[in-house]
């Protein structure tokens, strides 16, 4: 049986590089949003991998998502502090995908519901507000200072659902994300999204559903 789902937030329940992409127009109206947009992710990608293997003490995404845009800004020309700063904050403006709030909502009234991000517990606060995302709690990695996919996060979730693992459904449009989680034990559940990262053929998931409806017709069977 499940007895509580966590689900990974950015990608996954909000929709990361449209949001991304759409504060970086509006910052540099005319510009290179492709290759912006890639700087922004290749910065992110490495600060966090540099924390993972310890050649950068841990640092909250709030920093590492400043420390983006001000490149960005420096590569594109942006001078204005008071837009750079503003662009510094995308991570707490992303839209949710439309069956985002739904299928939490529903499924709050019979499971546990948990996320867990990488984002900073400022940028959780107020992307989940702005969202419309209601949890029963909102993990963020800053609790653990690491970074997914770091096992602490896995076991984050874990202590806080108060379950075994294979009670615990981690659900994620990433499968990083799911192999990991799957490592600490907990069961798992992709789901597509247009910028996720989809399963190998090696991979073994519990479930694989197109969107969140389907999930959810799924887990209340079982749980």
């Amino acid at each position: 049986m499940i007895e509580a789902v966590v689900f990974d937030v950015l990608g996954t329940m909000v929709d990361e590089p449209g949001g991304l992409r759409t504060a970086i127009g509006d910052a540099l109206p005319g510009a290179d949003l492709d290759e912006l947009l890639s700087l922004w992710q290749r910065h992110v990608e490495h600060e966090q991998l540099r924390i993972a293997q310890g050649a950068r003490a841990y640092a909250r995404s709030e920093i590492i998502d400043a420390e983006a845009a001000q490149r960005i800004a420096d590569h594109a020309g942006l001078t204005d502090p008071a837009a750079i700063a503003h662009l510094a904050t995308a991570e707490q403006r992303l839209p949710a995908w439309h069956d985002s709030a739904d299928a939490l909502d529903r499924l709050a009234r019979h499971l546990p519901v948990l996320g867990l991000s990488n984002a900073g517990r400022t940028t959780l606060l107020r992307l989940n507000a702005h969202a419309g995302l209601r949890w029963h709690q909102a993990l963020s990695g800053e609790e653990v200072s690491a970074y997914k996919p770091a096992p602490e996060l896995y076991r984050l979730a874990i202590d806080t659902a108060g379950c075994p693992p294979e009670r615990v459904l981690m659900v994620a449009a990433h499968a990083w994300d799911l192999r990991a989680a799957q490592a600490s034990g907990m069961r798992t559940a992709y789901v597509r999204r247009p910028a996720g990262d989809p399963p190998a053929a090696s991979d073994a998931f519990d479930g694989q559903f197109d969107g969140l409806e389907d999930l959810l017709g799924d887990v209340l069977r079982i749980g």
